[in-house]
C-alpha cells in the first residue's frame, strides 16, 4: 500500500496567518486611536490648525510600536482619511481634500514622525529620557511639515507662518511630548514588575 508522504507545515508557516492577524489587529486599532484622538480638538479663531489630540496618539503609538508597524498605522490612517471615513478632526472637508488643506501638512507627516520616534527612542538604553528625545524628535517633524505645508498654501512670510502653525501648540505639545513619554516608560516598568 503506498502512502503519500506530507511533509510537516514549517513553524513559519503556520505562525504567518496569526502574525498577519495580530500586526493587522494592531493597525487598525493604532488607526481608531488616532482618529478618536484627532476629534478631540479645539479650533483656534486665528488659525485654520485647530489644537488637537492626535500628534499624542502619534508620539504614543510611535513609542509603543516598532519604527516600520508604527509608520504602517499612521499610512493606515491617512488612507482611511482619504476614502472619505471621518478619521481627520472634524470640519466640513471629508476625504483627500483634507490632506491638501492648511492641516495636510502636519497630517502627512505623520507616518514619518511615528517612524522617527520609534527609531530615536530606541536607540541605546530605553528610559525616560530616550522616550523623551524620541517623542520630541517625531513632535519637531510634526511642527517642521506643518508649517512648511502651510507656508507653501498661504505664501505668508516666516513670521507669520511661525505665528499661526506653530507658536499657539508649543505649550500644549510639550505636554504631550512629556505625557506620552511618561505613560510608555511607566508601562514598562510596570510589566517588568509583573513579569
Amino acid at each position: 500500500m503506498n502512502k503519500s508522504i506530507v511533509s510537516p507545515v514549517s513553524p513559519e508557516v503556520a505562525v504567518a496567518p496569526a502574525l498577519w492577524i495580530r500586526t493587522g489587529g494592531i493597525v487598525l486599532t493604532g488607526s481608531a486611536f488616532v482618529a478618536l484622538c484627532a476629534h478631540i480638538a479645539l479650533p483656534l479663531f486665528f488659525t485654520p490648525v485647530p489644537l488637537s489630540m492626535a500628534p499624542f496618539a502619534v508620539l504614543l503609538l510611535g513609542l509603543a510600536l516598532s519604527p516600520r508597524l508604527a509608520a504602517a498605522t499612521l499610512a493606515a490612517y491617512l488612507t482611511e482619511g482619504a476614502m472619505g471615513l471621518p478619521v481627520f478632526s472634524s470640519g466640513s472637508v471629508l476625504g483627500f481634500a483634507h490632506l491638501i488643506g492648511p492641516t495636510g501638512g502636519y497630517l502627512l507627516a505623520y507616518p514619518f514622525a511615528a517612524a522617527l520616534v520609534s527609531w530615536v527612542s530606541r536607540m541605546g538604553v530605553r528610559s525616560f529620557s530616550s522616550a523623551l528625545a524620541g517623542a520630541a524628535a517625531g513632535n519637531l517633524a510634526i511642527l517642521a511639515c506643518g508649517a512648511s505645508w502651510l507656508a507653501i498654501l498661504t505664501h505668508a512670510s516666516a513670521s507669520s507662518v511661525f505665528t499661526l502653525s506653530v507658536a499657539p501648540f508649543l505649550p500644549g505639545d510639550a505636554l504631550k511630548v512629556i505625557a506620552a513619554a511618561a505613560l510608555v516608560t511607566g508601562f514598562r516598568r510596570l510589566r517588568r514588575a509583573t513579569a
